[in-house]
């Protein structure tokens, strides 16, 4: 650690084990399923008193709205969790953003839902690496930073909010409000176990394309109906041929139908695309516009297009090529070895890069399995990767950018 200043060795010495794995076994232990929103109040209301050791304004900020599209092709409201917001010295010249999320992939039904010290020294629990451990990191490089005396330049922003699992519907204008002027982000989705973190990254749209028909006796009339589940087959089959290595698209699910004897008259195709670029975000719409009016023509058929592309592309541009250089140095100086590679996963790391602010968005804890009951974190990665984070703040308000 002889590269470290006399300055970044004494914030990384505050650091403490204990009050991190301690945090995140508690806030683990409260279910925050992003349908949840009682467990997300609960788990809203432990970050809140956790975060309030930090000087700032702290607010609960009520959803924006978001909906969904039902079975039976009806739009509806979605009720999510209140996002936590914390602004500290938002007159400071040199300001930085942070973002987490608090909500989990495991309903209140789901059968993994508490926490377990496994035989290899991981502690698994629903919530550990993806991403309370993360929140947990987060706290821990910024308040000893904050103990010791922050640079009086430094103002930042912090977002958590309750539904970064499904989209990040009801908080994506928060995370573009709080990005706007900011020199560059870390977001605390987790390393992969080996450290690693993700480097570029595609984007995503979802769609639910709903398709209404006619319905007709299936041996009396058929040819008075019209075939919604044909129809919106057709659609996926169409376009899943639009795929390719730049855009990987999956039809996912067709609800619809009933008895045999019924023509049925209604279907949603749920569709998922995965754009590498964000030239091809504008060839899938494209194509979503011209498949489904043929398809509607042809087959005489109702098509209604639900959906967007929520999160685009996040390439490793010159911006954000500084940054990863910036945390890689950083963790040459901590004796630790940060690689990066591409991932077709999406993160809030896409938004906030869309707004043209650079982000490192895996500055979490090392872990994996996540999304399945064998997730897990591995504890000592809590102090390690809170010096990571806490070096690399540091360096950034010394020299005013990445």
């Amino acid at each position: 650690m002889a590269g470290l200043s006399r300055v970044e060795q004494e914030v990384i010495g505050g650091l403490s084990h204990d009050a991190m794995l301690a945090r995140t076994r508690a806030w683990s232990a409260v279910n925050s399923g992003t349908g949840n929103v009682a467990g997300l109040a609960q788990v809203a209301g432990m970050l809140a008193d956790a975060f309030s050791v930090l000087p700032g304004e702290l607010r609960l900020v009520e959803p924006s709205h978001a909906e969904r599209i039902g079975v039976d092709g009806r739009v509806s409201d979605i009720a999510n969790g209140r996002h936590l917001h914390l602004s500290v010295r938002p007159e400071a010249p040199i300001r930085m953003l942070f973002t987490g999320h608090m909500d989990t992939v495991y309903p209140p039904d789901h059968s993994f839902q508490t926490l377990a010290d496994l035989d290899d020294g991981t502690l698994g629990g629903p919530g550990v690496a993806d991403m309370k451990g993360g929140l947990s990191v987060m706290l821990g490089a910024l308040e000893t930073i904050e103990a010791s005396g922050a640079p009086p330049k430094l103002g930042y922003d912090i977002v958590v909010n309750s539904d970064e699992e499904t989209g990040s519907f009801s908080s994506a204008a928060l995370l573009a409000e709080v990005a706007a002027g900011k020199v560059a982000a870390l977001t605390y989705e987790p390393a992969l176990a080996d450290g690693t973190l993700a480097g570029a990254r595609g984007g995503t749209g979802n769609f639910s394309i709903v398709v209404t028909g006619r319905s007709a006796h299936a041996g009396r009339n058929p040819e008075e109906g019209r075939n919604a589940v044909v129809a919106a087959a057709e659609i996926a089959v169409r376009l899943a041929a639009e795929g390719g290595p730049a855009l990987a698209v999956n039809p996912a699910k067709i609800d619809g139908g009933g008895p045999n004897n019924v023509v049925p008259d209604s279907a949603v195709l749920r569709i998922n695309f995965r754009p590498k670029a964000a030239a091809e975000i504008e060839r899938a719409r494209a194509a979503i516009d011209r498949i489904t009016r043929e398809v509607a023509a042809a087959r005489d058929v109702g098509v209604h297009v639900h959906g967007s592309f929520n999160r685009p592309p996040k390439p490793i541009d010159p911006g954000a090529g500084k940054l990863f250089a910036l945390v890689k140095d950083a963790g040459a100086d901590l004796g630790l070895s940060i690689a990066w590679r591409d991932t077709g996963g999406v993160c809030d790391g896409n938004n906030i890069a869309a707004c043209g602010v650079p982000v490192v968005d895996t500055m979490g804890v090392r872990g994996g399995a996540i999304h399945s009951p064998q997730e897990f974190m591995i504890p000592e990665s809590l102090v390690e990767r809170a010096a990571l984070s806490a070096v690399t703040i540091l360096r950034i308000a010394e020299r005013g950018r990445p």
